[in-house]
């Protein structure tokens, strides 16, 4: 795991052109499709998810306790390592968090305090992308994002 701001702009950056509109935020994908596995651990519940195609699932948690936000990319099936992101930011505060790597299953968890404060999130499986922009504003409930992208090439 690593804290590194730029990952998301060289990430969005590499995407850059093949922004297609993303299904709704939580909406279902055809065949199986990840559970949230409680990887970010005790307290945390999910408030926001999005489908990464037909590959995974990035998902949005929240703790009430501790007022943080948590991220993590899973994958439908393991396998093989492939190349996935998890990432998390505070807009306010610019406070962030990537984890980026070669995993079999999942990429995070990731952690940005979000109490009081819209969050930036996403996750990326091989080449295939999902990236939520300005939402989930300073409450526990799911909103509907001001922006989904899902680009279906790094």
């Amino acid at each position: 795991m690593q804290a590194v701001g730029a990952t998301l702009t060289a990430v969005g950056a590499i995407g850059a052109g093949l922004l297609v509109s993303a299904p709704a935020a939580g909406a279902a994908t055809a065949g199986a499709t990840a559970s949230y596995n409680g990887v970010c651990g005790s307290g945390y519940k999910v408030v926001n998810s999005m489908p990464i195609g037909t590959t995974g699932t990035v998902y949005l948690t929240y703790n009430s306790s501790t007022g943080k936000n948590c991220t993590v990319t899973i994958r439908n099936r393991t396998g093989t390592p492939t190349y996935m992101v998890a990432y998390v930011r505070n807009v306010d505060s610019s406070e962030d968090q990537t984890d980026a790597g070669n995993y079999t299953s999942y990429a995070g968890p990731v952690y940005a305090f979000g109490r009081g404060a819209c969050v930036e999130w996403g996750g990326v499986i091989d080449n295939l992308q999902a990236w939520n922009y300005g939402s989930n504003c300073g409450s526990l409930a799911g909103k509907a994002s001001q922006k989904d992208w899902f680009a279906g090439r790094r």
